[in-house]
């Protein structure tokens, strides 16, 4: 790292199960530790370290911001535990003079998502077919073009050791879903599903997986976090940053785009969206 004066740190392992836990910790706590001291031996100058809004995005009163303060005990599962672990160090690296900034992007949606994230996941279930209903939850979604010029603009204007939100707007996954609807002419499930049911179809399909040995595709930690809305208050880096993201709705139809022309949708759903785009 000899020479390199500032360092982008967005890798990470963003997975809701895996067969061994500890990989999560490995990638996601271990990773930055590792990341942060070999940044302190080069005599990096600006250290921007991506967070999540999930280390944040707990039950309050009023919709939390980087203020609020959230305990590991609030974490769900093992991705939001070794983000929030993960945090910690840098903001530890922070308060002992290390230029360390925090970048904490919402939900980011858009092109280029190859794997599927989880949360892309959901936009490809829904291009297929797959998603029957869906349960009562809302996250803050962003584009992430926008969200990555979010990251310039935390190491243009951000202050060490400060946290800042990058995301756009607040929906429930229904409102979701509906633009998604809006955007392709597929019909939005319209069936509302208990968490107490989403949770015992999460325990089944996890116990017919490993018999299959086959990942979960409905994994129970993504149950338990829909438990509550992920909504968030992203004032803070439109007020002192400048940033200034675009239409949640722009950024889910370049995803769809981008799934479709990259073989994520089958090809009888594919021409549904055509038919529907052609009627328009």
């Amino acid at each position: 790292m000899k020479g390199v004066k500032r360092v982008f740190h967005v890798a990470a392992d963003y997975r809701l199960w895996a067969k061994r836990s500890k990989d999560i910790y490995e990638s996601n706590v271990g990773g930055t530790k590792n990341l942060l001291a070999a940044a302190e031996r080069a005599g990096v100058e600006q250290f921007i370290y991506t967070s999540t809004v999930a280390t944040i995005a707990v039950d309050r009163p009023k919709p939390p911001n980087e203020l609020t303060e959230a305990r590991l005990d609030e974490m769900v599962g093992h991705y939001k535990r070794s983000k929030w672990l993960a945090e910690q160090e840098a903001l530890n690296a922070a308060k002992n003079g290390a230029p360390v900034i925090v970048a904490m992007p919402t939900t980011p949606v858009g092109p280029w998502d190859w794997k599927p994230t989880p949360t892309g996941k959901i936009i490809v279930d829904f291009l297929n077919g797959k998603m029957p209903g869906y349960v009562d939850t809302g996250l803050n979604f962003v584009g992430v073009e926008e969200c990555a010029a979010g990251h310039l603009l935390v190491s243009d204007k951000g202050k060490a050791g400060e946290r800042y939100l990058l995301g756009a707007e607040n929906l429930t996954l229904k409102q979701m879903l509906d633009t998604l609807a809006k955007i392709t002419g597929l019909r939005a499930p319209g069936m509302k599903i208990p968490h107490g049911l989403a949770l015992g179809a999460a325990y089944a399909n996890t116990v017919f997986s490993r018999l299959t040995f086959r990942e979960p595709q409905i994994p129970i930690e993504g149950v338990k976090i829909a438990r509550h809305k992920m909504l968030v208050d992203c004032s803070r880096a439109q007020r002192e940053l400048g940033f200034r993201p675009g239409p949640v709705e722009a950024a889910l139809e370049r995803a769809v785009r981008w799934y479709e022309a990259n073989g994520y949708v089958s090809a009888r759903r594919a021409r549904r969206i055509t038919q529907a785009a052609a009627s328009l």
